[in-house]
């Protein structure tokens, strides 16, 4: 019997306010278990509002999330929240790093919260010692690791942002325009080491951005606007 679906949305419809307009209108999204998946779409075609919906930040009106065949509906806040720390690894648009903690203590923090990332961790080293090795991938300067986050620039703490995702091999890694900040040369370095550890960890990755010139990298692309009926200007 083949796997289920990592992701699967079917016949789903959201908007964020009761009587605001549907930004989301998903008859059908399948996404399988270690595909890379190139998400494009202009500003306003509901990339975030989608990465929503799969992290279990917000639930659909209608039709049904499946993320690791359960039905997020199904699950409580706690639950969703609990979940998302174990098997997603999230890359913002807004990063979310903590203001008062330090680069590192910051990339270690998915571990904090995620037995299962920390035990993954350990098994590959050591928490800070994996955290290190991302940063270092990333070409983040070890100088820069106890700095705080926010004495960074902003190309720097999207790596911060990336390296948090990718500790402890979460089975769903998920960027929200994750290059927006970063130059050419980083943009390379950034998608090899973003696919070389999610095709190391069997990991299911989205990545979602308007840069056409990334699609090449991803065996599987798809535009939002041919996959969302609703037309809607989305956050």
């Amino acid at each position: 019997m083949a796997d289920a679906p990592v992701i699967a949305l079917r016949d789903v419809r959201f908007r964020w306010a009761a009587d605001g307009p549907w930004v989301l209108d998903v008859p059908e999204l399948v996404v399988a278990r270690g595909e890379h998946v190139f998400l494009a779409g202009p500003s306003g075609s509901g990339k975030s509002s989608l990465l929503s919906l799969v992290g279990g930040i917000a639930t659909a009106q209608s039709g049904e999330v499946r993320v690791l065949d359960r039905a997020l509906v199904s699950l409580s806040a706690t639950a969703r929240v609990l979940a998302r720390a174990d098997h997603l690894g999230v890359v913002f648009q807004l990063f979310n790093l903590l203001p008062y903690l330090s680069v590192l203590e910051n990339v270690t923090l998915a571990c904090r919260f995620s037995p299962r990332r920390r035990e993954n961790a350990a098994r590959a080293g050591g928490v800070e010692a994996e955290a290190t090795r991302l940063l270092r991938e990333l070409e983040l300067d070890p100088a820069l690791h106890a700095r705080r986050a926010t004495a960074l620039s902003v190309g720097q703490q999207q790596r911060v942002a990336a390296a948090r995702a990718l500790i402890g091999r979460p089975e769903i890694v998920i960027a929200d325009e994750p290059t927006s900040a970063l130059d050419t040369e980083l943009r390379t370095t950034f998608v090899d080491l973003l696919l070389r550890e999610c095709s190391a960890a069997g990991a299911t990755l989205v990545f979602v951005s308007h840069d056409r010139a990334l699609a090449g990298r991803f065996p599987r692309r798809l535009a939002l606007p041919d996959l969302n009926r609703a037309g809607a200007i989305a956050c």
